[in-house]
């Protein structure tokens, strides 16, 4: 009995000591708290990163959204691609997720407060049935479909976060001159054909965010996207 609770006593102390370190912050404090660690974390254990600060309100989102600060040297950008999506947010762009999870992901308040849209057919029957009829994923008749918004002259952006086929259909789309997107975020996770996809929307002329190698992810895609409504609120300058 007595060894019991000397081990009780033990245990209770360690986790006494761990509360002890808990930091007391309200609610609506803790994201602001969150960046400020990151950007301490990154001055620390990343000194030599070399990092464009332009994109660091996105890098922090993704960073924010995962605990993974491998992002610091993946996320890549194509040029001007912060003001090119910003525009195309201030012109009512129609947005096209590949998952339901990033549509999930996205503040559409904020994006309904540009006139924007938001759409995924994953869900949709006559893709489901042309995917099965034809023998590829839904995610590549998605962007087909998505593709026809662009004939009533649509803006739009696709942000990509699974599926590595939604990748490759838009960049076969984009070299056949069927479709010229104003943003593509292209982050899918995975090991088939995902680093691939990613380098192919990378030799596109058409703006471009894009998570390379394996990792990534809807959540990703979606806080990559929801960086730019935040900067977009801000007047183009991220102060979160």
């Amino acid at each position: 009995m007595e060894d019991d609770r000397t081990e009780f006593d033990t245990e209770y102390g360690a986790l006494g000591a761990e509360m002890s370190k808990l930091e007391r912050i309200a609610p609506k404090d803790i994201e602001k708290r969150s960046f400020e660690i990151i950007d301490e974390i990154i001055g620390i254990e990343y000194p030599n990163v070399a990092i464009d600060e332009r994109y660091m309100p996105i890098i922090r989102r993704a960073i924010h959204t995962t605990a993974d600060f491998s992002y610091l040297e993946t996320l890549c950008f194509s040029e001007n691609v912060i003001d090119k999506a910003l525009a195309a947010i201030n012109n009512r762009c129609t947005v096209i997720t590949d998952t339901n999870m990033a549509m999930a992901g996205i503040n559409k308040r904020l994006l309904a407060e540009y006139g924007a849209e938001i759409s995924c057919y994953m869900a949709d029957d006559e893709v489901a049935a042309q995917a099965k009829q034809r023998g590829i994923t839904r995610a590549a008749v998605s962007m087909e479909k998505a593709a026809r918004l662009a004939e009533s002259c649509r803006e739009l952006i696709f942000v990509i976060g699974n599926a590595p086929t939604a990748l490759v259909r838009l960049y076969e789309l984009i070299m056949d001159c069927a479709l010229k997107p104003r943003l593509i975020i292209g982050a899918p996770v995975g090991f088939v054909n995902v680093v691939q996809s990613k380098e192919l929307i990378m030799q596109t002329d058409v703006p471009y965010i894009v998570a390379r190698g394996r990792k990534g992810g809807s959540n990703v895609a979606a806080a990559i996207f929801n960086a730019l409504l935040y900067m977009k609120r801000e007047g183009g300058v991220f102060l979160e």
